[in-house]
């Protein structure tokens, strides 16, 4: 099950942004660096979750570097399932990585430490699917529930790596999010879209992104992917 998601107000070097519409949560990471550490039972993944930094940094400020002194960390351990808590929530936050998850598994659960909410709970988005609400499995209808004014003045998008797919959590196989036109890509965890990209250079005011996104990030990504399969 993912850990808590939502944000409070926490003592240390989180960094509180006050953006008034936001797809995130009010904490952010100071100066746009994560430092982490890594568990001892997680050395044969090591590479996946460096991985999985690359698909972020590669295309945004955002940085991850090693633990030393700093407070606020994300700690990387075992888990049953992948999941993490959204935002800087302040001292050691948990992030939980099981082998059954992938590096874009990893990915989503780490871009969620960033401060970002899925996709699907905008409040727009009725608009573009539909929540079969009788079809989720018990337990997992928060996970569908909308947030309010998370729109970072971006497009929905379907295609985002923080969107769920058409049978996440479903009870019997049938499809619990439906989409209002034809979009084979949501649910997607092979790379960051273009929109992703946009919507987290934009909450740590990167300013220009290093690469163009279209071809160039999708190739760069997939590469990425490839090397750990």
């Amino acid at each position: 099950n993912r850990s808590q998601e939502t944000t409070a107000s926490i003592p240390g070097s989180c960094s509180l942004d006050l953006l008034e519409d936001r797809n995130a949560v009010d904490t952010l990471w100071l100066d746009a660096t994560v430092p982490y550490t890594i568990s001892k039972d997680l050395a044969d993944r090591e590479s996946n979750i460096h991985d999985a930094f690359k698909m972020i940094s590669g295309f945004t400020c955002i940085r991850f570097k090693p633990h030393t002194t700093e407070f606020n960390y994300v700690k990387f351990e075992n888990g049953k399932g992948c999941a993490s808590f959204v935002g800087c929530r302040g001292g050691a936050q948990k992030l939980y990585y099981s082998k059954s998850c992938s590096v874009g598994n990893l990915c989503h659960e780490i871009i969620h430490a960033l401060g970002l909410h899925h996709e699907h709970t905008r409040e727009d988005r009725d608009n573009y699917i539909t929540v079969e609400w009788n079809n989720i499995m018990a337990g997992k209808k928060n996970d569908f529930k909308k947030k309010h004014g998370n729109t970072l003045n971006l497009p929905y998008d379907l295609k985002s790596i923080m969107h769920y797919g058409q049978y996440f959590f479903s009870k019997d196989g049938s499809p619990t999010v439906l989409p209002k036109q034809n979009e084979a890509q949501m649910g997607q965890r092979r790379h960051l879209s273009e929109l992703d990209i946009q919507k987290l250079n934009k909450l740590y005011h990167c300013g220009i992104p290093l690469f163009p996104y279209c071809v160039t990030c999708r190739f760069h990504i997939t590469l990425l992917i490839n090397r750990t399969n």
